[in-house]
Protein backbone atom coordinates (compact mmCIF):
# COMPACT_ATOMS: atom_id res chain seq x y z
CA UNK A 1 0.00 0.00 0.00
CA UNK A 2 1.23 3.80 -0.75
CA UNK A 3 -0.10 6.81 0.39
CA UNK A 4 0.71 8.34 -2.62
CA UNK A 5 -2.22 10.40 -3.92
CA UNK A 6 -4.15 9.80 -0.51
CA UNK A 7 -4.32 10.84 3.07
CA UNK A 8 -3.41 9.30 5.88
CA UNK A 9 -4.34 10.76 9.45
CA UNK A 10 -3.42 9.79 12.91
CA UNK A 11 -6.68 8.73 15.69
CA UNK A 12 -5.80 10.15 18.78
CA UNK A 13 -7.90 9.78 22.16
CA UNK A 14 -6.67 12.35 25.03
CA UNK A 15 -4.00 13.31 22.84
CA UNK A 16 -2.70 9.72 22.78
CA UNK A 17 -2.24 7.76 19.23
CA UNK A 18 -4.36 5.43 19.44
CA UNK A 19 -5.24 4.31 15.42
CA UNK A 20 -4.89 5.27 12.02
CA UNK A 21 -6.60 5.27 8.52
CA UNK A 22 -5.53 6.15 4.91
CA UNK A 23 -8.05 7.22 2.20
CA UNK A 24 -7.90 7.81 -1.27
CA UNK A 25 -10.28 10.92 -2.70
CA UNK A 26 -11.06 11.10 -6.55
CA UNK A 27 -14.12 13.81 -6.88
CA UNK A 28 -17.25 11.69 -6.08
CA UNK A 29 -15.13 8.39 -5.37
CA UNK A 30 -13.25 7.85 -2.45
CA UNK A 31 -11.54 4.61 -1.12
CA UNK A 32 -10.87 3.69 2.53
CA UNK A 33 -7.60 2.08 1.96
CA UNK A 34 -6.94 1.08 5.58
CA UNK A 35 -8.33 1.47 9.48
CA UNK A 36 -7.20 0.42 12.20
CA UNK A 37 -7.83 1.11 16.14
CA UNK A 38 -5.81 -0.44 18.94
CA UNK A 39 -6.89 -3.30 20.48
CA UNK A 40 -6.72 -1.90 23.92
CA UNK A 41 -9.02 1.11 21.96
CA UNK A 42 -11.54 -1.59 20.67
CA UNK A 43 -15.63 -1.24 21.32
CA UNK A 44 -15.16 2.53 22.52
CA UNK A 45 -16.77 4.06 19.14
CA UNK A 46 -13.30 5.52 18.27
CA UNK A 47 -13.49 3.95 15.18
CA UNK A 48 -17.08 4.80 14.33
CA UNK A 49 -16.01 8.68 15.31
CA UNK A 50 -13.48 8.83 12.65
CA UNK A 51 -15.17 7.07 10.07
CA UNK A 52 -17.41 9.92 10.45
CA UNK A 53 -14.87 12.73 10.44
CA UNK A 54 -13.80 11.51 6.92
CA UNK A 55 -17.49 11.71 5.59
CA UNK A 56 -17.17 15.41 6.83
CA UNK A 57 -14.28 16.30 5.45
CA UNK A 58 -15.50 14.98 2.30
CA UNK A 59 -18.88 15.49 1.69
CA UNK A 60 -18.24 15.22 -2.15
CA UNK A 61 -18.02 11.99 -1.94
CA UNK A 62 -20.77 10.39 -2.76
CA UNK A 63 -19.45 6.56 -3.33
CA UNK A 64 -16.82 5.05 -0.39
CA UNK A 65 -15.25 1.86 -1.17
CA UNK A 66 -13.01 -0.66 1.46
CA UNK A 67 -12.32 -4.08 0.82
CA UNK A 68 -11.65 -6.91 4.12
CA UNK A 69 -11.03 -10.28 4.28
CA UNK A 70 -13.70 -13.02 4.62
CA UNK A 71 -12.56 -13.89 8.00
CA UNK A 72 -12.31 -10.61 9.82
CA UNK A 73 -15.93 -10.75 11.52
CA UNK A 74 -15.57 -7.66 13.65
CA UNK A 75 -14.15 -5.35 10.55
CA UNK A 76 -17.99 -6.89 8.58
CA UNK A 77 -19.38 -6.19 11.56
CA UNK A 78 -18.12 -2.62 11.90
CA UNK A 79 -18.66 -1.57 7.95
CA UNK A 80 -22.18 -3.37 7.28
CA UNK A 81 -23.46 -2.66 10.80
CA UNK A 82 -22.18 0.79 12.16
CA UNK A 83 -20.77 2.70 9.27
CA UNK A 84 -23.46 1.53 6.53
CA UNK A 85 -21.60 0.25 4.06
CA UNK A 86 -22.68 -2.92 1.82
CA UNK A 87 -21.38 -6.24 0.87
CA UNK A 88 -21.12 -5.98 -2.83
CA UNK A 89 -18.70 -8.71 -4.14
CA UNK A 90 -16.54 -11.11 -2.92
CA UNK A 91 -13.12 -11.87 -4.66
CA UNK A 92 -11.24 -15.32 -4.77
CA UNK A 93 -9.42 -17.38 -7.07
CA UNK A 94 -12.62 -17.70 -8.94
CA UNK A 95 -13.70 -14.78 -9.38
CA UNK A 96 -10.11 -12.49 -8.50
CA UNK A 97 -10.14 -8.52 -8.06
CA UNK A 98 -9.61 -6.51 -10.94
CA UNK A 99 -7.45 -4.39 -8.91
CA UNK A 100 -4.94 -7.00 -8.38
CA UNK A 101 -4.26 -9.09 -11.10
CA UNK A 102 -2.17 -11.27 -9.25
CA UNK A 103 -4.24 -13.02 -7.26
CA UNK A 104 -5.74 -15.31 -9.09
CA UNK A 105 -2.10 -16.56 -10.25
CA UNK A 106 -0.67 -16.28 -6.23
CA UNK A 107 -0.67 -19.65 -4.85
CA UNK A 108 1.13 -18.31 -1.79
CA UNK A 109 -1.71 -15.06 -1.50
CA UNK A 110 -2.45 -13.72 1.88
CA UNK A 111 -6.18 -14.34 1.62
CA UNK A 112 -6.35 -17.48 -0.36
CA UNK A 113 -10.37 -17.70 0.73
CA UNK A 114 -11.41 -13.82 -0.38
CA UNK A 115 -11.93 -10.71 0.41
CA UNK A 116 -15.24 -8.85 0.71
CA UNK A 117 -15.62 -5.58 -1.00
CA UNK A 118 -17.80 -2.75 0.19
CA UNK A 119 -19.55 0.34 -0.93
CA UNK A 120 -21.47 2.72 0.98
CA UNK A 121 -23.73 4.75 -1.12
CA UNK A 122 -24.16 8.29 0.22
CA UNK A 123 -27.01 10.77 -0.43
Amino acid sequence: MSVRDGEAYRIMQSGKPVGGLVIKVDGVEGELELLFVSPHAHSRGIGYAAWCEVERLHPEVRVWETVTPYFEQRNIHFYVNRCGFHIVEFYNSHHPDPNDPDMAQDKDEQFPAGMFRFEKVVR
